[in-house]
């Protein structure tokens, strides 16, 4: 039976993309230099969690932290906390957002929460778009990088604004911060100096940092003590989660110098990509560590393409690829560990292959 392309890629020995596959060797490399004699948590407290949201809240410049074993349960819950708080029930945020595509309406159904969208699908949403908001809301929401959208940012002068204006008008701001490390070069800014702008902020340990999984909460005391009893409510406090926190340390202390390489890595590949006839990227000049590339081409002849170039140079350039419609497809490109192993020599070879052959596709 012939290979799909899924399993071509995966048998390739280089990748452009990520920290490689994700595998139980992770796992057991975070806990190689780990006190076999330390403690476990239990149901949320103990040093080893407790320790280590401290030392989050500190490095996001909040007051406390609370670690969850999912995104999707902490951010369902700092806007449930920050409606409940102005008794509304309605939260903003752009059509893309997490919690309207990828939870099966959780926050509505769990919460009855409504939400008010900003904003077009293709682009940030803006200051004029929030100040068309014709209901009374209790939470903004801003994702950075926004992924859906390939990762584009709002300019820091933006951000001050919306802050400025959410606290003037009494609504708390919450980030989506699952890539938030990922954004600190192009803004040349610490977290902390990131999330002083925000009353609430979430942040992933399994994206670009590559860890198993979990998730982190931040705010003032008072937001993390009502996110503790909401997290006791949604089952959030497993007896012990030290498997994650330990991985998460590791991954976190592993990768957090290197988000200004791994930006660095996609800015080579949008140029390449660029320069392809048939090929563009969203933004065209990336401004973290992902974009989206755009090809004009079918999703049968793009995967007979990359195939060929992964036999020829044993290099995954593109590993997924989403039809848009019957002549367009589109790939999420993230860059991590993974592209500073290529040799130079077959990263430039796969790259002139693709070249001549997206001409040929081209002119036919």
């Amino acid at each position: 039976m012939p290979k799909s392309y899924n399993e071509i890629c995966k048998a390739a020995r280089y990748r452009l993309t990520g920290h490689g596959d994700r595998r139980i060797g992770a796992l057991m490399e975070s806990f190689e230099n780990a006190d076999p004699a330390m403690e476990t948590d239990i149901y949320g407290t103990g040093s080893i969690i407790n320790d280590f949201e401290k030392d989050i809240a500190c490095f996001l410049g909040k007051e406390n932290a609370v670690f969850f074993p999912s995104g999707t349960m902490a951010q369902q819950i700092a806007l449930r906390i920050w409606c409940d708080a102005k008794g509304l029930k309605n939260v903003a945020y752009h059509p893309l957002c997490h919690l309207e595509i990828h939870e099966k309406d959780g926050m509505k159904m769990l919460h009855h929460l409504e939400p008010a969208l900003l904003g077009t699908k293709d682009r940030l949403f803006n200051m004029d778009d929030l100040k068309s908001v014709n209901k009374p809301i209790a939470c903004l929401l801003i994702e950075l990088p926004q992924r859906e959208i390939g990762g584009q940012l709002p300019s820091w002068e933006e951000l001050i604004s919306i802050s400025d204006f959410c606290r003037n008008e009494g609504i708390k701001l919450h980030l989506d911060g699952a890539r938030l490390f990922e954004v600190l070069p192009y803004y040349n800014k610490s977290a902390a100096d990131v999330c002083s702008l925000f009353d609430s902020v979430y942040i992933s340990f399994y994206k670009g940092l590559g860890g198993i999984a979990g998730a982190m909460l931040a705010g003032s005391a008072e937001f993390t003590e009502n996110a503790k009893v909401w997290k006791r409510r949604h089952g959030g406090d497993l007896i012990s989660l030290y498997p994650y926190i330990i991985n998460a340390e590791h991954c976190m202390n592993k990768r957090i110098g290197n988000m200004k390489k791994y930006w660095r890595h996609a800015l080579a590949a949008a140029e390449r990509l660029n320069k392809l006839k048939g090929v563009k990227t969203v933004p065209e000049m990336p401004v973290c560590n992902m974009f989206h590339a755009y090809f004009a081409a079918t999703k049968e002849n793009l995967e007979s393409i990359f195939a060929d170039i992964i036999e020829k140079y044993d290099l995954a350039i593109v590993t997924n690829f989403k039809e848009i419609d019957g002549s367009t497809c589109k790939s999420e490109l993230s860059f991590g560990d993974s592209f500073e192993l290529i040799p130079q020599e077959i990263l430039d070879k796969a790259f002139d292959r693709l070249e001549s052959e997206f001409i040929k596709l081209m002119k036919k």
